[in-house]
This record gives C-alpha cells, structure tokens and sequence, in this order.
C-alpha cells in the first residue's frame, strides 16, 4: 500500500494503518498527573507531532526514536497545526520502508549542482588555496558525504543534498557579491564557503532520519573542519616541500570557527577580518530565506495568513506571495 504523506492529511482524518518515522519522543505528565507521550512523526514531506493520552512506559518505551512504527489514530487540528493522536502502535519489518518516503531530499539534482560547485572551485587562482581546495576534492569518502548531508537537523536545508545545495547557494552569491567590494579576496571567500561547514558531512547522520553521529555530537563540525584543515595543510606541505602559510592557515580556519557571527550562536570567535563577516553573513541569508520559505511552505492552515511562532527567527511569518513569484494561494 502507498504510503501516505503527511502533507497531505488533513485534520478530522482516520488512519488505521500507516507507518512513520518517529523524530523524537517525549513522557511527560499532564496537569492531572497522568503520562501522556510527545512525539514528532516525519516523512519526507513533513512533519507533524503526536500525542498519545493515557499513555504507559512500556508504550512509550515501544516508540522507537530514530525508528519506523506502525500507528492507528486520527488527525485534529491543534493551534493552526495538524496534530495525531495514537491509539495503538505495532512494529513494522524494516523490508516494508522505501526510505524514500521518509527522508526529505533537495529537489535540486545532486549531480548538477556539484558540477556547478567544482566549476567555481576551479576559478580559485591562489596556489595553496587551489592545492587546498583540491586536497578536500579529492577526499572520495568525504565528498561522498558532502554530496548526500543535510546542512542542518531542522533549521534550514534540513534535507538529503541540502548541505551541497547551501554551499554551491553560497558560491552564486559570492561570484555576484565580491565584485561589489575590490578590497575582499575572491579567492580566499570562495574558499572559506567550501570549507565552512564542511564538518557537517560527518557531524549529521541521515541513514533512516536525520540526526547527528557520535563524533558529531562530542566534536561538532567547526571543530571537525578546523583539525581537518591542519591536517590538509600539513600534506600540501609534504608534497610541495615548503611550509602551508601560516596566516593563511589562520585566517581559513578563523572562518570556520566565526562563521555562526555571536558566541551565543555557537562561534568561538566572532568575525575578525572582512572576507570573515562577509562570509558570517552570507552564510546567514541564505540560511534564514531558506527557514522562511520552508515554514511557509510546511504551514498548511488555509484559515490564516501567518505562520505558528517560529523561535529560530523570532516571529511569525506572513505567509502570502505578494508580488506572485512563488505561486501560493494564499491571500
């Protein structure tokens, strides 16, 4: 049977027999002090949570965080937001998945998109930047990754292909942007984007759901990518027989470690030298368009023009396409 995509239910639904990826999962006590369990069900459409009342351990304890189920209940409208309430749960056989039901995927071709990335790779003149560049190219496995990863668990281009497609965003930009400015490194930008979250190709895991690996939560990707550019360096060094430059060494892996812009976003260090707050902010617009466009995207509620509470941006969004370019009905 196909499976139905959540974004395609609609509240005041009956599902009898529908498999979900479940997020996340939560027991918690209600005012009267009875559990109840806070779940988000995916697919690769969308999200949704999900409650069950009544609940006991061993049914919370039978959600597989990370894992497929099988569930009965219904859908209601809660907040603006579709909502399901379970009423039983079964196991599912792993055979029954088509994983391409469950995790979201850019909608942009992988092979063209890195087609486009080395091409404006390749226009990085520099010598040690361009042998760089090429140490991090020609690192199959890691590539391979980079290719498949999200950028991100939920914020933005939380989706298979979305770290590649960030990145090759933010080389466009750069070619456009640059040429503004004839004080800033073209080379040396378009380097620190290749390289500023690159870490993210090992700190996210997207097997069966998006999340983060071991070394991804112990070590995290600006740190990954800092000790990966030491150790790049340090073989471009060995092969060409004089040393990597120092301030150059520096100032890639300042990028990396600046690039989130404030402390309370994560940076160890904030944006000290043009090409680093040019990147900081480059890096943000399109990480804050792509979570606009997305939660415009994901708010399905036709009976409002603004969008839940978004924390990550702090506000709700105005949903309707007012110069047409985008094509939503709302109005």
């Amino acid at each position: 049977m196909a499976h139905r995509f959540i974004a395609d239910l609609k509240a005041g639904e009956r599902i009898d027999d529908e498999v979900f990826l479940i997020r996340s999962k939560d027991l918690r006590t209600t005012t009267q002090g009875s559990l109840y369990i806070h779940a988000v069900l995916v697919d690769q459409s969308g999200q949704m949570v999900a409650r069950a009342w009544q609940a006991t351990e061993s049914m919370f304890y039978a959600l597989p965080e990370g894992g497929f189920i099988r569930l009965k209940g219904r859908t209601e409208s809660y907040k603006g937001s579709l909502q399901f309430i379970i009423d039983a749960i079964r196991p599912v056989d792993s055979s029954e998945i088509n994983m391409a039901d469950f995790l979201p995927t850019t909608d942009k071709d992988i092979d063209a998109m890195w087609s486009r990335l080395v091409e404006i790779l390749g226009q990085v003149k520099h010598a040690e930047l361009k042998a760089l560049i090429q140490e991090f190219l020609s690192d199959h496995e890691l590539m391979e990754r980079f290719r498949q990863a999200p950028a991100a668990f939920a914020l933005h281009h939380a989706y298979v292909g979305g770290l590649l497609e960030h990145t090759v965003n933010l080389l466009e930009l750069c070619l456009r942007v640059v040429p503004l400015y004839a004080k800033l490194s073209m080379d040396l930008m378009l380097t620190g984007l290749f390289l500023h979250d690159i870490g993210k190709a090992r700190e996210l895991s997207y097997d069966t759901a998006i999340g983060y690996t071991d070394e991804g939560q112990l070590v995290g990707h600006l740190v990954m990518a800092t000790l990966w550019l030491d150790k790049k360096a340090d073989i471009i060094a060995e092969k060409s027989g004089k040393p990597f430059p120092e301030r150059l060494r520096w100032a890639l892996q300042h990028i990396v470690l600046s690039h989130h812009g404030k402390y309370e976003f994560g940076s160890p260090r904030l944006p000290a030298f043009p090409e680093a707050v040019a990147i900081h902010y480059l890096d943000n617009l399109d990480a804050k368009i792509g979570m606009f466009l997305a939660e415009i995207e994901n708010s399905r509620d036709p009976d409002t023009n603004w969008t839940n509470f978004n924390r990550a941006v702090e506000t709700k969004i105005y949903k309707p396409d007012i110069m047409g370019v985008r094509g939503d009905t709302a109005e």
